[in-house]
């Protein structure tokens, strides 16, 4: 954590004096770990009434599953999705903070333009939609700037690399990455960016590990570090287990997240989230 960066929203101010938990609600059917049933408005404030009662400090919506193999979802259907769970999440608590995850740039325009300003949280860093920078910058929003090799949304790519680095060439590539990104953006006049190196999206497993490992390195920017670790594959091929069965290596993977400075820890589970960050609070 880190008292010196904050994110401005609307008129919010959000300052980073303690890690903040981002819940993830799937309004998709095809999510490789909790994905709704129904999707129905009911469905969606019941799954957020339980996160904000278990101390969720933002609520990042999806309506398109980046699983490796998932399915194409149309622009029209990603938006009737988002649009359902972000009417029903303004209308029963007007004032929470959301985040929008999607690649898309009509997508992410729509929802700020009829709900309010919000984070959007794009996997692909524009790659997938070059409008994506442009559209942000005339939002004035905040911005998660991934680290992904996949090179677009359609492509069956799988996410384990060929050639997987080591640890010096990757820490170099995904710091090269965010730095030619962040000016880019800063010069669209883009002034709140939290970056996020992508777990899982285009990397080995041990490609996963070394990036946790020297997670504090991406402190230099001097952006608040998102930690996306909530029950990714690097640890249910590690012991061959389910993502269902992955919430304890999601715990300990989010406490070596936090002792390395990641400021949000973006996560299914919002109650044992926030027990590691109290915890961490205490040790620290």
């Amino acid at each position: 954590m880190n008292e010196n960066l904050s994110i401005r929203i609307g008129g919010r101010l959000i300052v980073f004096d303690e890690p903040k938990t981002m819940g993830i609600i799937n309004v998709t059917p095809d999510s490789f770990a909790v994905h709704c049933t129904s999707c129905s408005e009911a469905e969606v404030i019941s799954r957020a009434a339980d996160m904000l009662q278990s101390g969720a400090d933002i609520l990042d919506i999806g309506g398109y599953s980046t699983r490796p193999g998932a399915e194409y979802v149309p622009a029209e259907e990603e938006w009737r999705r988002v649009d359902i769970a972000l009417k029903a999440i303004r209308a029963t608590w007007s004032d929470v903070v959301l985040s929008l995850d999607t690649w898309r740039a009509d997508v992410a325009r729509k929802a700020v333009e009829k709900y309010g300003e919000m984070i959007i949280n794009d996997v692909s860093a524009g790659q997938w939609d070059e409008k994506m920078f442009s559209i942000i910058a005339d939002l004035h929003v905040p911005y998660v700037l991934t680290h992904n090799r996949w090179q677009n949304e359609k492509q069956q790519m799988p996410d384990v690399p060929s050639n997987p680095a080591n640890a010096e060439e990757l820490i170099k590539e995904v710091l090269d990455f965010f730095q030619k990104n962040v000016d880019a953006l800063y010069r669209l006049g883009v002034a709140d960016v939290i970056i996020d190196p992508g777990f899982g999206f285009g990397k080995s497993m041990e490609e996963n590990y070394i990036l946790l490992k020297h997670l504090d390195i991406f402190n230099v920017l001097s952006c608040p570090i998102l930690a996306g670790l909530s029950r990714k594959s690097m640890f249910f091929r590690m012991f061959g287990i389910t993502p269902n069965d992955a919430l304890n290596a999601t715990t300990a993977a989010n406490m070596a997240a936090l002792e390395r400075r990641a400021d949000i820890l973006r996560v299914h589970d919002v109650k044992e989230a926030r027990q590691t960050i109290e915890i961490y609070k205490k040790i620290r």
